[in-house]
C-alpha cells in the first residue's frame, strides 16, 4: 500500500507539472537578461531578443515527422550586443532524398525576438562511437558545444515557437511528464495489495477447521 500510495502521490505531483506547463505556454513570455540566472526558466515560456550565428548550426538527424525523415535544426543566437549566446531548437526540415546532400536552411540574417519554451537540454539520443563534431550529429551537449566553438552559452535551450519565415515545423510534441506510468505503478502495487488481503483471508478460513 506504502509504495502505491507514493506512486500516486507522484502522478499526482507530475499532472501538476503537467498544468504547469500548459500554463506557462499561454502566459506572456518571460524576458530574462544574459547572464542571468537561469534555474528557475525551464519549462517557462521565454523570449529572447538576438541574431543567429548561421555558421554554427548544427542539423539533430534521424527526427521523424509523420513518418517521414528531417532534422531539428539547432542554432545558437547571440543576445543582443553582449558576449553571451543561447541555443535555439528552431524546427524541423525533411531530409532530401539522397543522404548524400542536406537540407537547405533558412536563417534570418536580421536582429529578431524569439519565443518558446526553456528547456534544460536537447534531447539526447543513443549514440555509439565517438560523436561527430560536423554539422550533422545525433546530440549537442550544451558545455561541449560550448567549449568546442568558442561561445558563451546560456545553461538552457530554446525550443522556438514563434514564427521565423524560414520554412521550419514547429508543431512541437508536449513533453511526456509519465502521469500514465506511475498511474500504472500505483494500480500494480494496489492489486498485489488486494491480493494478499484476499489470500490472508482465503489461508485463515482453511485454517478454522483445525484450530
Amino acid at each position: 500500500m506504502l509504495a502505491g500510495n507514493w506512486q500516486a502521490r507522484r502522478a499526482e505531483q507530475k499532472r501538476m507539472l503537467g498544468e504547469q506547463f500548459d500554463q506557462a505556454l499561454r502566459s506572456p513570455p518571460i524576458a530574462f537578461a544574459p547572464g542571468a540566472d537561469t534555474a528557475g526558466l525551464i519549462h517557462k515560456h521565454v523570449a529572447v531578443r538576438g541574431h543567429f550565428i548561421a555558421a554554427r548550426t548544427v542539423l539533430l538527424d534521424n527526427k521523424l515527422r509523420q513518418g517521414r525523415p528531417g532534422y531539428e535544426v539547432v542554432t545558437p543566437l547571440r543576445l543582443g550586443s553582449s558576449e553571451w549566446h543561447v541555443l535555439v531548437d528552431r524546427g524541423w526540415i525533411a531530409a532530401p532524398l539522397s543522404r548524400a546532400s542536406l537540407p537547405d536552411v533558412r536563417t534570418p540574417v536580421n536582429e529578431l525576438e524569439i519565443d518558446g519554451l526553456a528547456l534544460e537540454r536537447l534531447p539526447h539520443a543513443l549514440e555509439t562511437g565517438t560523436a561527430p563534431k560536423g554539422a550533422v550529429r545525433q546530440n549537442v551537449d550544451i558545455g561541449a558545444f560550448a567549449a568546442e566553438t568558442g561561445l558563451r552559452l546560456e545553461p538552457l535551450v530554446i525550443e522556438q515557437r514563434s514564427e521565423s519565415h524560414d520554412g521550419l515545423a514547429r508543431d512541437w510534441p508536449r513533453p511526456d511528464f509519465g502521469v500514465e506510468k506511475h498511474q500504472s505503478y500505483a494500480l500494480q502495487w494496489y492489486s498485489f495489495a488486494a491480493l494478499a488481503v484476499i489470500l490472508l483471508i482465503v489461508l485463515s478460513t482453511r485454517r478454522a477447521p483445525g484450530s
